[in-house]
């Protein structure tokens, strides 16, 4: 399980993680981090929803317990882990 990696797009400007917000129950929107399972995969979602963008962003690896990290330190309600990046279609985890 630890040498699994995934893969994460973060804006090279303001070092912020690409992420799916969704509105909640309460009405609070919840913050998803989009997680890709290959750089291929990364750099297709880029190029196919944020062409414009492409200059901005980068592709990054992250292991299990770096995302662990991530979540606590963004308070992320979750992950999207990105299936198709072409549709998307994307699985969302809590």
């Amino acid at each position: 399980m630890l040498l699994q990696v995934n893969y994460l797009i973060r804006s090279r400007k303001d070092g912020k993680y690409l992420v799916a917000r969704l509105p909640e129950k309460s009405g609070i929107e919840a913050s998803y981090l989009l997680v890709f399972q290959q750089d291929y995969d990364a750099l297709s979602y880029i190029n196919t929803h944020g062409k414009e963008y492409g200059d901005l962003l980068t592709v990054e690896t992250a292991s299990p317990t770096q995302l662990k990290s991530l979540m606590l330190r963004w308070s992320y309600a979750g992950f999207g882990i990105v299936k198709d990046p072409l549709v998307p279609d994307i699985q969302f985890v809590s």
